[in-house]
């Protein structure tokens, strides 16, 4: 009896395009030796997740999902709770696909990214659990990361609205601390914070400096405190990760490695919490990492060791941040001044 495949896939992914790639990604299940089928997305909520589950539950062997980080955070959240878990292989179609490109899958070509299947590269991934929910890359809470639910859908990314933070002026007056409690491996912090995040791996909103040291499969979060409110402090953070990862050592940062956390606000206000890019509930909220909780289809040959790459860091960019910080950011001796 040959092995079941089963698409996922949300239509209104990638302007819309999705549908004309299907025919030609089923071929590329059949190649790989599958008996494939599809299910198209509908607007009823939680659609791609119920369908992942119940295509777990039913025995398939392998579940593709393609769509934007939103709709594979859905199918990862029908698979992860079942005991037997079928592999996953994942078509980005979105706008920012962090999980694609820390796995090095094709992110601007459907067809491409269903090819991978065939190559029969698979890695085992952490999975996180928040409370009753799961995530497969990010999840984060403070009033930095609300934000992002004021902005438009392609800076839904944490660190694609840091970028948008620096455009738009007009916000400035929303970013400050909350008094935070955080339980983690190594300690606790109480104290004042603009944002906490939990990475999986090494890609977050497009930045690959964010979390340097990122190992897949390691079952530990890569954990960042922002402990500053105050923008400027903010602005050189930013700098700093744009120019190789420094921010890990600055005062205004905890960095460390932590298999689990419990987060909540400790004035009695709601934390909303962002779980790949999207509202995941609110604290107080205990984070659990499942370690080599899913197989799934990467380009293995071509992640770094380290799974690291230089980011790719405009000089207007970086000139932009110094201007509004008023500091050396890039270590040239000079603060660049505005037009």
């Amino acid at each position: 009896m040959r092995p079941r495949a089963r698409l996922i896939y949300n239509p209104t992914s990638g302007n819309e395009g999705m549908r004309r790639y299907v025919a030609d990604i089923l071929d590329v299940m059949e190649q790989a030796g599958y008996e494939a089928s599809a299910f198209q997305t509908t607007p009823k909520p939680f659609s791609a997740k119920k369908e992942a589950s119940r295509a777990t539950k039913d025995g398939f062997d392998l579940i593709v999902g393609a769509g934007g980080d939103g709709t594979i955070n859905e199918v990862v959240n029908g698979i992860a709770p079942h005991r037997h878990r079928p592999k996953l292989a994942i078509i980005p179609a979105g706008t920012t696909n962090d999980y694609a490109r820390a796995l090095r899958i094709p992110r601007e070509d459907p067809v491409a990214a269903a090819k991978l299947i065939l190559k029969g590269q698979t890695l085992r991934m952490d999975i996180g659990q928040a409370n009753d929910h799961y995530f497969m890359n990010i999840a984060a809470g403070g009033l930095l990361t609300e934000l992002t639910y004021q902005v438009p859908s392609e800076f839904k990314s944490i660190f694609g609205y840091f970028a948008y933070v620096v455009k738009g002026a007009e916000m400035l007056p929303a970013v400050q601390s909350v008094p935070m409690h955080l339980e983690f491996d190594d300690g606790v912090y109480d104290g004042p914070a603009s944002m906490f995040l939990l990475a999986m791996t090494n890609s977050v909103g497009g930045f690959e400096q964010i979390v340097p040291d990122s190992s897949m499969g390691d079952g530990k979060f890569s954990l960042i405190v922002v402990k500053t409110g105050n923008f400027a402090d903010f602005l050189v953070l930013i700098g700093k990760v744009l120019n190789g990862g420094r921010h890990t050592d600055d005062s205004n940062i905890i960095y460390t490695k932590t298999s689990k956390l419990v987060a909540k606000r400790t004035d009695g206000q709601e934390m909303k919490i962002n779980l790949d890019g999207e509202f995941g509930g609110n604290a107080p909220m205990t984070f659990k990492n499942l370690k080599q909780h899913m197989e799934i289809f990467a380009n293995v040959d071509e992640i770094p060791k380290k799974n690291l790459d230089p980011d790719v860091v405009t000089e207007d960019y970086v000139e932009e941040v110094e201007h509004i910080s008023h500091q050396d950011i890039n270590g040239d001796g000079k603060i660049a001044k505005g037009e």
